[in-house]
């Protein structure tokens, strides 16, 4: 890289666990272009998220503040607008700011969950909350406004980006700037949607999976990929001023409707299979699932996670490879083009995900409070000319960090409050500089076989995995040095109770280390 201010190209997947790419070990999923990026850049082996869940992380990677501190503790909620960004920062010094694809930074529905609404006192008529939001938007994603308002946009700049091209939700239903992109290329795009208008044949068992009508050319995958590209010639006009770009990818979040020959791109009887898929019934919430799945208890239709037998697993994961596999054709098309235009050696590349997947862990899919690897690690690469690779970075890293790193490598000092520590020296070769890791998880919905919602909080440190629950009497401790699978809970093990106590401790300390900080005090006790 060059000695000018570097430009920065985020490039992010949505519920992709670390181990559905081929630089980390995936053997029949062919992603060669992501895996370039590995290639000339550095892997961060023990990346992990702040949340397993999609707002409140997205929130952690653009302040680099946990959830506990930003205030959007999950999904649902709105992340202030009165909220410092990555994008506020670098726009303030001099920084070109874009997101291309998925925010969620504010809600997409408008109705709150009927679990959190069922309060267990009568709120204050004039307060009923803590805080309050005053003549701020926050109906900017809501999905539904998108669908009745032609008019309907963002306030810019917003949170730090001066341009957006919105897509809001997933699979073929994705709403946004999308929309409109795709009624000006079909007359009827309504009729290309949905389950109800899926193509017929080759049916597939995985739940929520339809054979999208929706064209290659004309889904969302695409649509991100061709405005990217659009951007990277903008900005491209303008050699002097640095841009940040985040090209942000719906897929492969279920539901699982990749278009055209990425339906059938991958053979359901070859994909690969986790390690404890047929332990359903060796932990307690895989356990509970399971029977609620057998007690007909279960929401196929929702986000949260089900119990699948191996057929439907079989067929989820071959269409998720489905969706990467567009992904990795047009992070390969944005690659080139950023080639093309002479900005890859001022440029530094970043590509993550939001959370992972269950994918197949204990015979569960989709996300929940189970901080299993394949939730809670993420895959995460920085190709940084400075510092060619490939190289290989296996202490831990938080997605909090991502922020903190940017602006380091940036050469701007963070503001009060960043909790993010930089993970690149001022050459663009990795720092070792966490010895432990602290995920926070607040649940909208209740437990299973529990009245409670899910409080969860996790420490990863030397290897070991601890995990604990507010107010349900389990404890999970992992030895993942010898049980990388998390199949044997010594959290009751008498010879583990001295690690136990030690990563207890430090979990505490995590947890004070985390607290907040900002403001500073305007005067001296």
């Amino acid at each position: 890289m060059s000695g000018r201010r570097p430009n920065f190209l985020v490039i992010s997947t949505d519920q992709q666990r670390a181990d559905h790419l081929g630089c980390y070990g995936a053997t029949v999923l062919r992603t060669p272009n992501i895996d370039s990026l590995a290639s000339r850049g550095i892997r961060f082996d023990r990346a992990y998220v702040a949340s397993p869940v999609c707002m409140p992380n997205r929130a952690s990677l653009i302040t680099g503040r946990m959830p506990s501190l930003h205030g959007l503790r999950h999904n649902g909620l709105n992340l202030s607008l009165d909220t410092t960004t990555i994008g506020d920062v670098l726009r303030a010094e001099g920084w070109t700011t874009a997101l291309v694809g998925k925010a969620h930074f504010q809600r997409v529905t408008r109705n709150m969950s009927p679990i959190l609404a069922r309060r267990t006192h009568v709120p204050n008529s004039h307060f009923p909350e803590a805080r309050i939001a005053v003549g701020s938007r926050y109906d900017q994603e809501v999905a539904q406004t998108w669908r009745d308002d032609p008019r309907h946009d963002l306030a810019y700049p917003y949170y730090g980006f001066e341009t957006v091209d919105l897509t809001i939700e997933h699979g073929d239903l994705v709403e946004g700037h999308y929309s409109r992109w795709l009624a000006e290329r079909h007359p009827e795009p309504d009729r290309l949607r949905g389950p109800e208008n899926a193509l017929k044949g080759e049916e597939r068992a995985a739940p929520q999976s339809w054979r999208t009508a929706i064209p290659e050319e004309l889904y969302s995958t695409r649509y991100i990929e061709e405005r990217t590209i659009d951007r990277l010639n903008e900005f491209a006009r303008d050699r002097e001023t640095p841009f940040f770009l985040w090209a942000s990818f719906n897929d492969p979040h279920h539901p699982f409707t990749p278009p055209g020959r990425y339906w059938s791109m991958y053979d359901p009887e070859e994909v690969d299979l986790p390690v404890s898929f047929a332990l359903n019934d060796k932990a307690d919430w895989p356990s509970r699932l399971g029977q609620m799945r057998r007690d007909g208890l279960s929401s196929l239709t929702g986000t949260a996670a089900i119990a699948v037998d191996e057929a439907e697993l079989r067929a989820a994961v071959a269409l998720t490879y489905g969706m990467i596999s567009m992904i990795d054709d047009a992070v390969g098309a944005i690659l080139r083009e950023l080639g093309k235009l002479g900005l890859e050696k001022d440029t530094i590349v970043i590509f993550l995900s939001d959370h992972g997947d269950l994918m197949g862990e204990f015979g569960l899919v989709f996300k929940g409070p189970y901080h299993y690897q394949a939730l809670v690690r993420i895959p995460l690469i920085w190709a940084d000319g400075r510092s060619p690779g490939p190289r290989q970075h296996g202490g831990y890293v938080s997605a909090i960090d991502i922020a903190a790193s940017m602006i380091h490598a940036a050469g701007i000092a963070p503001f009060n409050g960043m909790q993010g520590r930089p993970f690149v020296h001022d050459d663009g070769t990795p720092v070792a500089s966490r010895d432990c890791v602290l995920v926070e998880d607040e649940v909208q919905t209740r437990l299973p076989g529990h009245e409670l919602r899910g409080r969860v909080r996790t420490l990863m440190a030397d290897g070991w995995r601890l995990t604990i629950y507010d107010g349900v009497g389990l404890g999970y401790l992992y030895n993942l040095n010898d049980d990388p699978s998390e199949m044997d809970n010594l959290w009751d093990e008498p010879s583990a109770q001295p690690v136990r106590s030690e990563m207890m401790e430090r979990l505490v300390r995590e947890m004070i280390a985390h607290s907040e900080t900002s403001p500073l005090p305007e005067y001296a006790a």
